[in-house]
């Protein structure tokens, strides 16, 4: 892990609160070395970062001195709610700041019903949610959504997601702050709880790369699910490209289908042929029921033959995709999740991939699958509040608010 740089005048209060977060700098001594301040400039820093309750100090070991005092990021000085939204169903949970899981429930919804129901369903659950996990609302620092469908960073709205209708362009965040009051209570008045949504497969990418994967410089993970998507993580950060467009392999056209309509309206895309829909769609031509990438999944887990075979060849259509993606951006671990990441599936990524992919490209390539399983979509919604809240330039901001 490389220590940053920086020069005094670079080192506010929420600078050093990033290089005690990233693990840079864990003493006063650290501190100092880092960033050139003075002993007396680093104490009066952390004395903002004290007040405001963001820090634990514990006693480090001893090799026969004084025991060294240590200086970490507290994670329950406050909480997070985190959601993770897929075409039929929610998972919710209210999390601390390290990203463990306090309280959770799992529940079905519609999406196509509509960001009008579906937001204020979800807000429903969250009174009960808080009170589980011991905490009051007040303790709530901010919410993270994840949603199946491309996502406009700056502002949190879904663009042309084919498989959320009703949602294009929809104010996710101003709706779910408006009925976050409406069913655990405070006023917009008194300051809106923030929102932050993403594409589903970059918090999971985010996640996944943050707990287990942290010394990897550049991280691809692919969801296959209902449709498929990847998430991209280089240096830590999320790629999400111009305007959120990054990873949207599912609609990158395979030559010799065009028989399959997509969801986007064209025909021939990647997640048209070797997605869950996709798979659940072959499976009822067989004539086995199957309506959903759940319904494929609970077919693998039996060992249905049709599913696994159709599993092992959805694989190497992906992997004739990810071959290009492996070689692009030369990963050191592509992870594939979701409900369809058993080893039917692996096995074909595997096949393509090192059978067409350059050896170069490959040499040093982990293929894996997920570690954080079911959890990776609520787990990285939870980072990605963390992240943006305990920014520097944000900490600074809320740190003179405080103080004020």
């Amino acid at each position: 892990m490389r220590e940053p740089m920086l020069t005094p005048s670079q080192t506010s209060a929420g600078e050093l609160l990033q290089l005690i977060r990233g693990g840079h700098a864990n003493t006063r001594a650290d501190l100092q070395r880092i960033t050139g301040l003075s002993r007396s400039t680093v104490g009066q820093r952390l004395d903002l970062l004290n007040r405001a309750g963001w820090l634990r100090h514990v006693t480090g070991s001893s090799t026969g001195g004084r025991p060294s005092q240590r200086i970490v990021f507290d994670p329950r000085h406050a909480s997070v709610i985190a959601v993770d939204l897929e075409t039929r169903y929610a998972r919710a949970a209210v999390l601390d700041l390290g990203g463990t899981i306090l309280a959770e429930n799992t529940g079905p919804l519609d999406i196509a019903e509509g960001p009008e129901v579906v937001l204020d369903q979800l807000a429903g659950w969250f009174p009960d949610l808080i009170a589980a996990a011991g905490v009051d609302a007040g303790h709530v620092c901010g919410i993270g959504l994840s949603v199946p469908g491309p996502v406009e960073w700056e502002t949190g709205r879904v663009i042309e997601p084919p498989i959320m209708p009703g949602w294009d362009r929809y104010p996710i965040p101003q709706r779910l702050q408006k009925a976050y009051a409406e069913h655990v209570g405070g006023s917009l008045e008194d300051g809106p709880v923030p929102v932050f949504v993403d594409n589903d497969a970059n918090l999971m990418a985010l996640a996944e790369q943050q707990a287990n994967h942290r010394d990897c410089s550049a991280f691809v993970l692919v969801k296959v699910s209902t449709g498929i998507g990847a998430g991209v993580v280089v240096d830590g950060k999320v790629y999400r490209g111009i305007d959120g467009g990054a990873g949207d392999i599912g609609h990158i056209r395979l030559h010799d289908r065009s028989d399959a309509l997509c969801m986007c309206g064209s025909h021939g895309c990647l997640g048209a042929v070797a997605s869950g829909r996709a798979l659940a769609r072959d499976l009822t031509a067989l004539g086995i029921h199957a309506t959903s990438a759940s319904d494929v999944k609970h077919l693998l887990a039996e060992g249905h033959p049709d599913a696994v075979r159709l599993a092992r060849e959805a694989g190497r259509r992906a992997g004739e995709v990810l071959v290009t993606v492996v070689s692009l951006l030369n990963p050191g671990v592509l992870m594939i999740a979701g409900e369809l990441s058993g080893a039917p599936f692996m096995t074909g990524v595997r096949e393509l991939l090192y059978q067409r992919a350059f050896p170069r490209a490959t040499a040093n390539l982990q293929v894996v699958t997920s570690r954080l399983g079911d959890h990776a979509g609520v787990i990285g919604a939870a980072a990605m509040v963390v992240e943006i809240l305990y920014s520097p330039d944000r900490a600074d901001v809320r740190l003179s608010s405080l103080a004020g």
